[in-house]
């Protein structure tokens, strides 16, 4: 970290913020551009970003919900709510129960496709080894997989 013009404020770099919050540097220019963070100071002698604490703080917490799969209006959403602080507890609640529940489905639609992966392995396995009596008993476990799949067994 660098210290700023500020006397004893120390600021980040556009490369270091980036690199602490996970974000890209275009992402970090848009968040600014779209407002989720503040306007960011400049170096007044480069004109070049220079990311304070808070800032950081800020950028710290996008980067773990972004991580995390939450889409840019519902990060717009948390900080809105975040402004009202304990008056809308439940309301944030809900907005991190409702993504738990998006990211809970897509982590079981990612056990399906790794289960699949490890049956056609397995199916070409026996297949690589001669042994049709392991392959007759993959291939039903894998047509049912595929069922699963399906947009319409997902409910």
């Amino acid at each position: 970290m660098q210290t700023g013009v500020a006397g004893e404020q120390a600021w980040l770099t556009i490369r270091e913020a980036s690199r602490r919050s996970g974000l890209s540097e275009p992402t970090l220019r848009y968040y600014e551009q779209i407002g989720l963070v503040g306007p960011v100071p400049r170096d007044p002698s480069s004109g070049h970003r220079r990311y304070d604490a808070e800032t950081m703080d800020t950028l710290d917490t996008l980067g773990c919900l972004r991580s995390a799969g939450l889409r840019v209006e519902d990060l717009r959403r948390y900080l809105g709510l975040l402004a009202r602080g304990t008056a809308a507890a439940a309301e944030q609640r809900e907005l991190f129960d409702q993504h738990a529940d998006r990211l809970e489905a897509e982590i079981e639609r990612l056990r399906l496709r790794l289960e699949y992966l490890r049956l056609k392995a397995r199916l070409w396995d026996a297949r690589d080894h001669g042994d049709e009596a392991a392959e007759q008993r993959l291939v039903p476990r894998i047509r049912a997989l595929i069922e699963r799949f399906r947009p319409s067994a997902r409910g």
